[in-house]
């Protein structure tokens, strides 16, 4: 095997682990469904707390969960007893987020962070 080969095989292995991130970037990556799975994080919320506390639109909101339910990071509970509720919560799959989003967070904050903060970042 050549030095070129060692090389190629070298940027065939970094593009296949880089597509990884791109795709499950762009599972999860649209705004609306990073805000909506980072909400249910909490627990599960019914419709009208989901869409007071996102502040998306009903046919945003609608449209963000039916994609979240299809991928299986939500799941829908119906509860037909007056009145009619509909609550949704994380799936296993959808939890398994939540050490990401930590993960994000403590990147964001040390790295984006309050312009008026010092210089060195926080540990």
């Amino acid at each position: 095997m050549t030095a070129s080969d060692d090389r190629k095989q070298l940027v065939d292995q970094y593009s296949e682990d880089a597509c990884f991130v791109i795709d499950s970037l762009e599972q999860i990556g649209s705004r609306w469904r990073l805000i909506v799975l980072h909400d249910l994080q909490d627990g599960e919320k019914r419709f009208n707390e989901l869409k007071r506390s996102t502040d998306a639109s009903s046919r945003t909101l609608s449209r963000v969960l039916d994609d979240l339910q299809e991928m299986d990071f939500v799941t829908r509970r119906l509860e037909e007893d007056a009145p009619v509720a509909t609550y949704y919560s994380l799936t296993e799959k959808g939890m398994s987020l939540c050490p990401v989003f930590e993960e994000v967070e403590r990147w964001g904050q040390k790295w984006i962070g309050d312009s008026d903060a010092p210089d060195e970042a926080p540990d």
